[in-house]
């Protein structure tokens, strides 16, 4: 059975990780979080937040 040329390890190397790297950042990018609303931050107690040493 013939060997694969060292050039198509190297095309199916980069081939691989162009897909990996645009699977990745188009994860990344579809991920949409809900922005905190106005009256949710205001509710924060701040006395929860102090230290108890």
């Amino acid at each position: 059975m013939p060997q694969m040329a060292p050039i198509s390890w190297l095309f199916l190397f980069f081939m691989f990780s162009m897909i990996f790297i645009l699977f990745c950042s188009i994860n990344y990018y579809s991920y949409m979080p809900s922005s905190p609303k106005s009256d949710e931050l205001k509710n924060i107690n701040l006395n929860s937040m102090t230290w108890k040493w």
